[in-house]
């Protein structure tokens, strides 16, 4: 049966009563383990859009059966568009392509999980094994792309959640998609945590030949229990540096990301994460601090009092002291580095250990002037 959160909480003392009701009334009620074995979340709150809460509990009267363990389930998304317009002043980039929507590598920090609300499910549980794809995406493409008067710029791809996550295997969806944007000579940026990517391979060293591709690993931590707990089901650190290594090999221009930065976790890796991945051929580098907005808060909470009990004051008062005393500042320029001493003693340190290692020296930019839309005009019908 799912209990209350309450256990956990006993290694904070005097502490221990107020941070337990703060933890029962965001989380409510976490999951058993034996339901969510291989999951990031432990919790699947109701969505926020939801006009009640339901929660699974022991009445004391024997009567509930257990539950069946949360499997991955997949449903086809039929969207009339697949390219993402944005116009945010601090990302690189105003437009994207999401292949599928929920992410089961289950990184328990995800800033994508409140997006599952939006489909009447939890950003919990919900948003790791209840996932939709795309599998008209590369058609949705080639369609946007031959309108007249499209003006090419880098599409973004894995900025939501991962294209390259486990369920690409079976789908192919990133694969048809690249091929569609090779065929128009369209460029495109890559962001992913996964060692798949190195099966496009000869997609994307085509590609890049013709400046028109670059990819990035995410590479959180090189500590591997860690790594497994916050990102159950993404590719292992050591995979990750490989799939690098073997991009780069190919010509492709490599980056990594040291993404997020949970200070009191992973901060003190920061040099070493990027020594190993310039080590294996990665010329560009780039950071985000943990960013817990809406639901990500309570659900990042519960997991690091679940893994982390004696640093979970540590590491939320450090969260804090970047985020003006919130758990999240969501303003334009201070959602990605966050601000005050702690955030500029990271960003320094990041800078120094970048250009110590070469990184950063020149920015790959990809060219546009190699697209090849069709542009043709729909001829209109003479009215009878």
């Amino acid at each position: 049966m799912e209990q209350i959160v309450r256990a956990d909480i006993a290694a904070f003392g005097s502490g221990r009563s107020e941070m337990a009701n703060a933890m029962i009334e965001e989380s409510g009620v976490r999951i058993g383990e034996d339901r969510r074995r291989g999951r990031g979340a432990g919790v699947n709150p109701s969505g926020r859009f939801e006009p009640v809460s339901r929660h699974v509990f022991d009445d004391g009267w024997e009567s509930l059966e257990e539950l069946p363990p949360f499997k991955t389930e997949v449903q086809v998304e039929r969207p009339r568009t697949i390219i993402t317009r944005n116009n945010s002043p601090d990302i690189s980039f105003d437009r994207s392509i999401n292949p599928y929507r929920g992410c089961e590598h289950g990184c328990v920090y995800c800033f994508a999980r409140p997006t599952h609300s939006y489909m009447g499910l939890s950003p919990g549980l919900d948003f790791e094994s209840k996932l939709f794809a795309k599998p008209d995406a590369a058609k949705l493409l080639e369609k946007e792309l031959s309108k007249e008067g499209y003006e090419p710029r880098t599409i973004a791809i894995g900025t939501n959640t991962d294209p390259y996550q486990p369920i690409e295997k079976k789908y192919r969806i990133m694969r048809e998609v690249l091929e569609v944007l090779e065929a128009y000579g369209h460029p495109v940026g890559i962001v992913t945590k996964s060692a798949l990517v190195t099966r496009d391979i000869d997609i994307l060293a085509r590609m890049a030949e013709r400046g028109l591709a670059k990819v990035a690993l995410s590479v959180t931590s090189l500590d591997r229990m860690l790594a497994r707990t916050m990102e159950p089901r993404a590719s292992t650190p050591t995979k990750r540096l490989e799939a690098l290594r073997m991009l780069s090999d190919a010509g492709i221009p490599v980056s990594v990301m040291v993404a997020p930065i949970v200070p009191g976790l992973n901060d003190h890796e920061i040099e070493r994460i990027l020594d190993s991945a310039a080590n294996v051929g990665a010329r560009e580098a780039g950071y985000v601090i943990l960013r817990l907005p809406l639901e990500v808060s309570p659900i990042f909470k519960d997991w690091l009092l679940r893994h982390y009990p004696d640093r979970y004051r540590h590491v939320m008062s450090l969260i804090r002291s970047m985020r003006d005393g919130k758990d999240y500042d969501s303003e334009w320029g201070k959602r990605m580095k966050g601000s005050g001493p702690y955030a500029w003693q990271i960003g320094r340190r990041f800078e120094i250990a970048a250009k110590k290692l070469g990184l950063n020296e020149e920015r790959r930019r990809l060219r546009t002037d190699l697209f090849k839309g069709t542009g043709k005009k729909v001829e209109q019908l003479m009215l009878l």
